[in-house]
């Protein structure tokens, strides 16, 4: 690990963090449209990583490379019996090239993302895993909600 370094993302990381997020779901076999999530994603990042909305990390190598990134968006959400703080955070983007994984870059960030969710007072954090990220996510104490989420594409 001493050889990457873990720091907040900025504007400057804009093509790495789209890159990551296409490579995502490429791998993960969803059907897109790369050059219109490329847009959208990069569009997104503008207006919300300098309000904040956003927050990210990036593992980078000692010639300043990013090499695995990820972060989350707060999200107000009402108190209930699981918790009664206001907010939650929702973790996206968690990815590492594949020539870096396997050195605990994706924990890194993970933990990087719990500590400033614990410093700004944030209880709860969710995400959604694809199945080889699954056993990283158990083993940092995510497990599945009683009553899952269900999505619906409105049209």
């Amino acid at each position: 690990m001493a050889l990457y370094r873990i720091r907040p993302a900025t504007l400057d990381d804009i093509d790495a963090l789209v890159h990551h997020r296409i490579a995502m779901f490429t791998e993960m076999n969803s059907s897109m449209d790369p050059a219109a999530v490329d847009a959208a994603f990069r569009s997104w990042l503008a207006e919300t990583v300098p309000s904040g909305t956003y927050r990210a990390w990036v593992a980078e190598t000692p010639e300043a490379v990013v090499v695995a990134g990820g972060g989350f968006t707060l999200l107000p959400w009402p108190p209930g019996p699981q918790w009664l703080g206001g907010r939650v955070a929702f973790v996206y983007n968690i990815y590492t090239e594949p020539t870096h994984r396997l050195r605990g870059l994706a924990r890194s960030i993970m933990d990087a993302i719990h500590d400033w969710c614990r410093t700004h007072g944030i209880g709860v954090v969710a995400l959604t895993a694809s199945a080889a990220a699954r056993p990283l996510y158990e083993s940092m104490g995510y497990g599945e909600a009683a009553s899952p989420t269900l999505w619906a594409a409105l049209e």
